[in-house]
């Protein structure tokens, strides 16, 4: 049986809201991907880590990556392991390799037989290295210096403080 205009057209509009309600639930699941904690934590840190590297680059200690931040930040002065680089920065250990490769290439770290365990290495800072690490720390207190101008000290303060709190347990 076939349906007059009228219950077409009564069919058309009922199924409009479901539409209209896959549109709002897109926007809704649109927005908290967007909006969650661990977006705009990953956000800040691009943005703060990126413009580190834009100091370091007008320093004349550039030719690094967002990535290779990542094994610096996780390299302890008196060396790590790669194995446990790869645990502290969330990488797998051949790209922890690649990226210990790129940063020897530029004369940052270097590696030497892990003496407990003559399977392993250690990565280490290069004294280049550590003036690298010099000047990043400058170019990190710059670009803390410049959030701090454009949020307010007590608010960077406060965001510090909880993301101590937070990370620490």
């Amino acid at each position: 049986m076939e349906n007059t205009p009228a219950q077409k057209k009564a069919t058309t509009a009922r199924r409009r809201p479901r539409a209209a309600r896959a549109v709002g639930e897109h926007e809704n699941i649109q927005s908290w991907r967007r909006h969650n904690v661990g977006r705009l934590l990953n956000n800040a840190i691009n943005r703060f880590e990126s413009r580190i590297l834009e100091l370091m680059d007008a320093a004349g200690h550039g030719g690094f990556s967002l990535s290779h931040i990542a094994i610096t930040r996780n390299l302890d002065i008196d060396g790590t392991r790669a194995t446990d680089l790869a645990k502290r920065a969330g990488i797998t250990k051949q790209s922890v390799g690649e990226l210990i490769v790129q940063l020897e290439a530029g004369g940052v770290i270097a590696r030497k037989p892990d003496p407990n365990d003559k399977r392993s290495r250690i990565v280490f800072f290069t004294p280049l290295g550590v003036e690298w690490l010099n000047a990043f720390r400058t170019a990190l207190q710059q670009a803390e210096a410049e959030m701090e101008d454009e949020l307010g000290a007590q608010r960077v303060n406060l965001l510090k403080q909880a993301l101590t709190d937070y990370g620490g347990k």
